[in-house]
């Protein structure tokens, strides 16, 4: 077993609660033993994005909060699961949290797995629908039972310090001194922390919709 792990900055990450779900096309390839479950950490979202902010700590919660409201206490399955991005692929950060919803739940836009003898596919199963925008609002929707959920993230409620635009600013010019760029750096995960413990109310809405 590989020893060599990711050593993040942030001890907090450790304490995210992992995402846990069965995948079939895992289990027919042999990828993983029947009946094993794929497990997702934040950390896995952080490395699909390349950095941790509020809209990957979002993204995470979106897909947690969506999963649960639809399979409560059994295990999702990966690859069975649609996403309708209320909005286009511009609009906000719907791009990146798409990117993580995707990873979690196997569902994929046009360049996704096309399937295997009409089973599998994750092709087309994450769509935008830029006619019914809302922002920061994504459905889940089962394919097996089509039961669905709309999860809409709030981060306008997410507090942010007064001297984060301007220490930003110094970080993205190049002017900021040590001292600065850590400030910045606490301040800046603050909010994530924020995001994944839900520090605040209201940060997610859970709707079903049938």
């Amino acid at each position: 077993m590989c020893e060599i792990q990711t050593k993040w900055k942030q001890p907090f990450y450790e304490d995210v609660g992992p995402i846990k779900l069965r995948d079939p096309l895992a289990e027919l390839l042999g990828a993983i033993e029947e009946g094993e479950e794929f497990v997702f950490t934040y950390g896995d979202a952080i490395k699909l994005a390349g950095h941790s902010c509020p809209a990957v700590s979002g993204a995470y919660k979106i897909t947690q909060k969506a999963l649960m409201a639809l399979y409560g206490n059994a295990i999702p399955v990966r690859g069975q699961i649609s996403v309708r991005v209320l909005g286009s692929i511009h609009n906000g950060a719907n791009g990146p949290i798409s990117q993580v919803i995707s990873l979690i739940t196997g569902a994929a836009p046009q360049t996704g797995f096309a399937g295997l003898g009409g089973e599998f596919v994750r092709k087309n199963k994450l769509i935008f629908d830029e006619e019914n925008e809302e922002p920061n609002a994504f459905v889940f929707t089962r394919d097996d039972n089509k039961m669905s959920v709309k999860v809409t993230y709030h981060p306008e409620h997410v507090p942010q310090k007064d001297e984060m635009s301007r220490l930003f600013t110094k970080c993205i010019s190049g002017t900021a001194t040590k001292k600065q760029k850590e400030e910045f750096m606490a301040m800046w995960q603050e909010k994530v922390r924020t995001v994944l413990f839900e520090e605040v109310k209201n940060l997610f809405t859970v709707e079903k919709l049938n």
